[in-house]
């Protein structure tokens, strides 16, 4: 069954080709064209556009559709093109001809918008609570450590004095900056474009303000051909907030792949978390964070993969537009699996005490010692000049009891103004 069906078939090659992967991805979007159709069916009955009873009987059957879903009894046949065709088959099926009618005023198209918009209000409201479990994870890491002192790199070289404290609640506070897109993303998703039809709108009397409510959106996409240009930009919009996301992650990952090298030796974890050789006996490959990095960068990919679909593109449907879902859903599971191995990873970390115990860290204290000698009254010129000329002669001896006291240093990390600012977005 086709929505478009006028009475004769397409070549089945063809049919393979231009339905693709769309029906394992419709069962994922299923019970959202179903709350759809739900408050679609409720605004033609109370528009008139059919009669009172048979709007109650479709809402009633959609329920019994729903169910069905959750339920995992829900399928689409090769029979069908996508879940729209299944879903109205099913309604036919069961109430005859005002089956039939749930497609009054209405276009795949916006059904497919109305959908996708209600899978990403969901998935991104979901990503949001995954990001902010691992920001509380990585804040009690560094109320935990915050005495620990780690040494900072820059160009691999041995810098200045950090710690773990530092460490952590950096990439906790590099977690805002990603809800600020993903909330951002959120703003543009939340719009209903059901009622735009073909792009076009429609010639009957609709009530969108109705469907708006009843869906939840916040607001209207008013302009339907506006409503019909958000395909591929929501899903746009959406993968830059969890490129953002995944960019976060990806790093950290590095970090934590790093640290774990019998090299650096900062952090290390359970042997069940990590994995073996199978010639070297010695080895705790840090895989679990390996493939965090590998996919968290790779998903950093996809908002130009959205862009390459979607560049050049008029305005008005175009079958590429299909093409999206493949890209955007596979992406979302990817990061919130990714999240959650962080996440349970992380939780288990051993940080190194004692780190700075050994003398080739005496270089990080040489800008605290330059330091000290400025605060004695030398000039920072000649300061500097002394340090280059004991670190060359062998004859440095770092002062280690420099504080560091302005907001965001190791001194004074301001755990409670982070937590405040994630507060004003989660």
């Amino acid at each position: 069954m086709k929505l478009w069906d006028k009475g004769f078939s397409t070549d089945q090659k063809i049919d393979r080709f231009t339905v693709g992967n769309d029906r394992e991805l419709d069962l994922v979007l299923a019970k959202y064209d179903v709350i759809a159709s739900k408050a679609h069916a409720k605004m033609l009955g109370q528009t008139g556009l059919i009669p009172e009873q048979e709007s109650a009987s479709l809402i009633k059957e959609l329920e019994q559709i729903a169910k069905s879903i959750e339920e995992g009894n829900f399928s689409i046949e090769e029979s069908f093109e996508d879940m729209h065709s299944k879903i109205e088959f099913l309604l036919t099926e069961a109430l005859g001809d005002p089956g039939k009618k749930i497609h009054t005023a209405r276009s795949r198209n916006d059904q497919v918008l109305v959908a996708m918009q209600l899978y990403l209000k969901d998935e991104l409201s979901e990503v949001k609570g995954d990001v902010k479990a691992l920001f509380d994870l990585l804040m009690t890491l560094a109320e935990k450590h915050q005495e620990v002192l780690l040494p900072g790199y820059t160009h691999l070289q041995i810098a200045m004095p950090s710690s773990f404290g530092l460490w952590f609640s950096a990439y906790a506070e590099s977690l805002i900056d990603d809800l600020y897109l993903l909330e951002a993303a959120y703003k543009i998703t939340d719009q209903n474009p059901l009622g735009s039809a073909a792009g076009y709108g429609s010639s009957f009397p609709i009530d969108r303000e109705l469907t708006t409510a009843e869906m939840g959106f916040k607001t209207l996409k008013y302009n339907v051909v506006a409503a019909q240009m958000g395909r591929g930009k929501v899903e746009k919009a959406a993968a830059i907030g969890i490129a953002s996301v995944a960019g976060t992650v990806a790093k950290l990952a590095m970090d934590i792949c790093l640290y774990m090298s019998q090299n650096f030796d900062f952090i290390s974890f359970p042997d069940e978390l990590t994995t073996g050789s199978s010639i070297m006996p010695h080895k705790k490959n840090p895989d679990v964070f390996e493939l965090i990095r590998a996919k968290c960068n790779r998903l950093q990919a996809v908002p130009n993969e959205l862009t390459m679909i979607t560049t050049n593109l008029p305005s008005g449907y175009h079958r590429d537009l299909q093409l999206v879902k493949a890209v955007i859903m596979p992406a979302i599971e990817e990061l919130k699996a990714c999240l959650e191995f962080m996440r349970f990873s992380l939780k288990e970390v051993r940080v190194n005490t004692s780190i700075l115990d050994d003398p080739k860290y005496d270089y990080l204290f040489s800008v605290d010692t330059l330091n000290g000698l400025v605060g004695d009254g030398m000039p920072f010129r000649d300061a500097y000049k002394k340090m280059g000329e004991e670190i060359e002669k062998g004859t440095f001896k770092p002062r280690k009891d420099l504080d560091h006291t302005h907001s965001g240093s190791i001194g004074k990390l301001c755990l409670n103004e982070i937590r405040a600012k994630m507060q004003q977005i989660s």
